[in-house]
């Protein structure tokens, strides 16, 4: 709090006090009071308002400071009404209760939506797995279906062609019930990733591992569109196994999304002094220059996802936060035309190291 603003705060009671004096100093000077006894009257008049004015300037300038210090210190602000510093005065111990009253109700409305989040959340996480069922079945009884169809006896078919199409008609479904899954598996994950710390188990991961069940796990869509790809992931990280195959699994679908010409991925790994790197890279049709590094952020689509076909632009958002969850770096190189590289850069402690070199 300013001198100045204090005293502008004040400025009716200062005038107050001049308009007394001038008026008091008149009616002595009637009453026949002289001149120097009416000066020194108004003297210790100015003195005591002056001595007054400067101590309630300097209680009241300690006082806000301690509540800025408050806010300043404490993380949820909406409690101000209960950390308020006690005051002899009225007008704060009103104001006090008048915030803790209000407090009190926001924190009231707070936990209510807080419930009903939980609620929201614990009922998107059931949907997900009961959704998951006849997902599953669906696929199995396309593979079964497709794989039957080509063990049928020649004899029995009536059109040389009747076989392949309705083998074509089976992938094409196949293919589709995977859209579905893994939009179910971003919905899935995304309601955890805020409390990524309950679904969480850090483990020694082998990635060549992991990557090669992401891959199969794609394999009709990889096929479908001609997919090359060429795993070098000789390294070992600590990190959770099943988020690690998630977030590498949007990395396929955007790549596959977004392929040029002949489809290749590399996906490998680089050790370095602190850490290992999986590098993702593809030769698909890139990112403009000028939207790189706007991918992570949530809805953005770019011109890409415009002119190729419908994305929700949440692949690489959810994976950009679950790997700031997760304590793992991602960053994006791309060439507009050239393809693209994704890399996921695990951290190793000095213990962890030292134990490998040992």
């Amino acid at each position: 709090m300013r001198l100045k603003d204090f005293f502008k705060d004040k400025g009716l009671l200062l005038l107050l006090h001049l308009v007394c004096m001038g008026a008091g100093s008149g009616f002595l000077r009637v009453t026949g009071y002289s001149k120097a006894n009416v000066q020194i009257i108004l003297i210790v008049w100015g003195l005591l308002l002056t001595v007054w004015f400067l101590v309630s300037y300097l209680q009241r300038r300690k006082y806000f400071r301690e509540m800025e210090r408050i806010l300043e210190t404490v993380d949820q602000r909406y409690l101000l009404g209960e950390l308020m510093p006690s005051s002899a005065r009225l007008e704060d111990r009103l104001y006090r209760e008048f915030i803790r009253k209000s407090n009190q109700s926001v924190i009231e409305r707070i936990r209510q939506t807080e419930e009903e989040r939980k609620d929201y959340k614990e009922y998107i996480e059931s949907w997900v797995h009961e959704i998951k069922a006849p997902i599953t079945s669906i696929a199995l009884l396309c593979e079964n279906r497709r794989r039957g169809r080509q063990e049928e006896p020649s004899d029995r078919l009536t059109e040389a062609e009747k076989p392949e199409e309705e083998r074509m008609d089976f992938l094409t479904i196949g293919l589709e019930n995977q859209k579905i899954e893994n939009y179910v598996d971003m919905a899935l994950y995304y309601a955890r990733s805020e409390e990524v710390y309950k679904d969480y188990l850090i483990r020694e991961t082998d990635l060549d591992t992991v990557v090669c069940e992401v891959l199969e796990k794609n394999r009709l869509l990889l096929i479908r569109n001609q997919v090359r790809a060429e795993v070098d992931c000789k390294d070992r990280v600590y990190s959770d196994r099943k988020w690690i195959a998630f977030i590498l699994n949007q990395f396929v679908q955007n790549s596959v999304k977004y392929r040029s010409g002949t489809p290749v991925f590399r996906i490998h790994t680089r050790r370095e002094k602190n850490g290992v790197v999986l590098i993702f890279e593809d030769n698909g049709i890139g990112i403009p220059g000028e939207e790189l590094s706007r991918i992570f952020e949530k809805g953005f689509t770019g011109s890409n996802g415009r002119e190729q076909e419908r994305s929700t632009g949440m692949g690489l958002y959810l994976c950009h936060r679950l790997c700031d969850k997760l304590g793992i770096g991602l960053y994006a190189e791309s060439e507009y035309g050239a393809g693209t590289r994704l890399c996921l850069e695990f951290p190793i402690s000095n213990y962890i190291s030292r134990e490998e070199t040992a």
